[in-house]
């Protein structure tokens, strides 16, 4: 099935190497500035993927996300970013990308066009009903995710992808696609640019709706956050100051007691 891979169009702008510093940021400002907006009119497939996974993760599932490259990454960054901002366990949300580890740093040839490995290395996680695998490609081509997101569909395990092609294979197969449109890039078929951009901003909106609706979340504060270093713990301390109105010295005797934001504010005056 043909479909037209907005992603690969030539550029609106030519002669780039022609233009100066500032004539380059301001096109490329310029072109950045319409990635929200795609991602605006995407909202509603955003929330039905949300609703499934937010379900499948109360029933003690998981979020898998599989991608190559600049995709892979930055499914990667998210998943690794989960467990100190809401204090979930690492294997709650985890980002798997074409060619393993060695492929964060460095291209491995090939790996995005296997056909087994995408399902073979979500079943080193004994794979299961109870999760969902969202597929990243901003091509909406990627072999790697499109033939795992088909075996987990014939598992009854939920997919749903994120991809800038409509009608795209990856977009077909997912049972809750997120198509965000970004069209041309400003390097012709640089997808890293306002692709990588729209993928990251719905990776976003993905894993913060879900852990605000898991509870991970007090008003607007990050009360689970891992206390990893200095500015976290000074963060944590002004937390508990303003929700208890206490002073410094009280609130970070709490926290040593408690060692967590939350369990700080609930045992107050306990």
């Amino acid at each position: 099935m043909s479909f037209i891979k907005t992603t690969e169009q030539s550029s609106k702008y030519d002669h780039l190497e022609k233009m100066t510093i500032v004539e380059l940021l301001t096109n490329i400002n310029k072109e950045d500035k319409t990635v929200p907006n795609a991602v605006e009119q995407s909202i509603p497939q955003i929330e039905a993927l949300i609703a499934q996974t937010v379900q499948k993760l109360k029933d003690g599932g998981r979020i898998f996300y599989l991608g190559a490259g600049t995709s892979g990454r930055l499914g990667v960054v998210d998943a690794s970013e989960c467990p100190p901002t809401f204090g979930v366990s690492p294997d709650l949300v985890v980002g798997l990308i074409a060619g393993g580890d060695p492929a964060i740093r460095n291209s491995v040839e090939h790996a995005e066009d296997s056909i087994d490995q995408g399902w073979k290395d979500l079943n080193q996680y004994n794979i299961s009903e109870k999760d969902v695998v969202i597929g990243i490609a901003a091509s909406g081509t990627t072999p790697y995710v499109i033939n795992a997101l088909q075996s987990c569909n014939k598992n009854n395990i939920i997919t749903g992808c994120i991809t800038c092609n409509e009608g795209s294979p990856l977009a077909i197969t997912a049972q809750f696609p997120i198509v965000v449109t970004v069209g041309p890039e400003f390097v012709t078929g640089s997808s890293r640019m306002k692709a990588g951009t729209a993928q990251k901003l719905v990776l976003n909106m993905i894993s913060t709706a879900t852990m605000i609706q898991l509870g991970r979340v007090k008003g607007n504060k990050m009360v689970d956050m891992q206390l990893s270093n200095n500015k976290l713990v000074d963060r944590g301390i002004r937390m508990i100051m303003g929700e208890l109105n206490i002073q410094r010295e009280e609130a970070t005797k709490l926290l040593d007691q408690y060692g967590s934001v939350r369990n700080a504010i609930n045992n107050y005056g306990a």
